[in-house]
């Protein structure tokens, strides 16, 4: 891999006002989170690397946004003339967002309660349990699945029944003139939201942050170098978070699971 550190870490820890106004709290929320990312392990390390990518008023989807690690900070980032469309189909999680982003004065956060994937219909999310507490972070869409995948730990699960749309139905409803940004972590299903994307993609060319794991990917009878090639064929670039910025990479490894996508040919300038 090569490349030039775009971003750094910050190296401080937060300190918010002592009575912060609606901006002033998401901000600070942002900042805590990029101080956590090289600190903690519940942050990723990419939430680091989304200021060369969230220029303000960028237009973000954040597919399978959970409790809005990435949300908090896209909307941070984009400002008050920017938006963040936070798409995540399970109630519980839905609420929280609904719940924070209100807390937090963030107007530009819109929530969606619904999943992507490669065509609009009635599907189902299998939503895992273990000490009969619900496990968000690995619920997926159960369409076209071989079986539960690396989810064959949790001792039981459930079925809960979702709307599904696609990227491009979801961005023509809303009348987007503009997609900067998508960040996607849907637990193997990111070949069918990438199916459900291309006109999206092509018209906009949005900067892709990717979760690509062999685990969850063989449940849906996908391989990693097929995404990237299928991205490649559309004219997307795939980087890594390495060392404190955004580095080419060729190959999808373990010791790394969210890779990003460009199609511009400066992507971080």
């Amino acid at each position: 891999m090569s490349g030039t550190p775009t971003s750094r870490t910050d190296s401080a820890p937060p300190h918010p006002d002592d009575s912060p106004g609606p901006g002033t709290r998401v901000r600070s929320v942002a900042h805590a989170l990029r101080w956590a990312s090289a600190r903690c392990s519940f942050v990723e390390d990419e939430v680091a690397g989304l200021r060369p990518l969230v220029r303000p008023g960028a237009v973000c989807l954040d597919i399978g946004a959970e409790y809005g690690l990435y949300t908090w900070s896209m909307a941070a980032l984009a400002g008050p003339s920017g938006a963040v469309h936070s798409v995540e189909p399970l109630t519980g999680p839905a609420i929280w967002l609904r719940t924070a982003a209100a807390v937090l004065g963030c107007a530009n956060v819109t929530v969606h309660r619904v999943a992507l994937a490669g065509r609009t219909h009635d599907g189902s999310m299998s939503l895992p349990r273990r000490r009969l507490l619900p496990v968000h972070g690995r619920a997926y869409l159960t369409d076209g699945t071989s079986g539960p995948g690396p989810n064959a730990e949790f001792p039981a699960s459930r079925a809960v029944p979702t709307k599904v749309r696609t990227v491009d139905a979801l961005c023509h409803g809303l009348a987007l003139d503009r997609v900067d940004f998508i960040k996607a972590d849907v637990e193997g299903a990111e070949a069918a939201v990438l199916a459900g994307a291309r006109h999206t993609l092509l018209r906009h060319r949005p900067a892709l942050l990717l979760e690509i794991e062999d685990r969850h990917l063989a449940k849906y009878a996908t391989k990693p170098a097929e995404l990237v090639t299928g991205l490649e064929g559309l004219g997307y670039r795939m980087y890594r978070w390495s060392e404190g910025g955004w580095r080419t990479a060729t190959d999808v490894t373990d010791d790394c699971r969210n890779y990003l996508f460009s199609a511009r040919p400066t992507p971080f300038g």
